[in-house]
């Protein structure tokens, strides 16, 4: 009886360890951004600032307008502004690079 109770109580520690450790907030620098938990059983996500950075990405776009529009939404499904002001969209995954319009060209900047 008492080999019950103590593994009962072993298996308690282990499932209130886990569970405690789902809340942890990791600090890391992603593109300057900061990690935050959107809630105790989502993985962690991060929080960027898209207005400034698809501004700085399509600063020397010919459609200034039209390119920080499509950048803000493919920011805020990806989570993801490549660095510079061309090229490198790679660097975001294939959420970034597989996005198209409805035309089939490829959305993101």
């Amino acid at each position: 009886m008492a080999v019950r109770l103590l593994l009962a109580l072993m298996v308690f520690v282990f499932c209130l360890a886990e569970v405690s450790s789902d809340l942890k907030i990791d600090t890391g620098a992603l593109h300057g951004g900061q990690l935050v938990v959107r809630a105790g059983n989502r993985r962690l996500m991060q929080d960027i600032d898209c207005g400034g950075l698809c501004n700085q990405r399509c600063s020397l776009h010919s459609r200034p307008n039209v390119c920080t529009r499509a950048c803000g939404t493919c920011c805020v499904r990806c989570k993801c502004v490549p660095p510079g002001t061309s090229g490198n969209r790679e660097l975001c995954g294939t959420c970034y690079t597989d996005m198209t319009t409805h035309g089939n060209k490829t959305k993101c900047p």
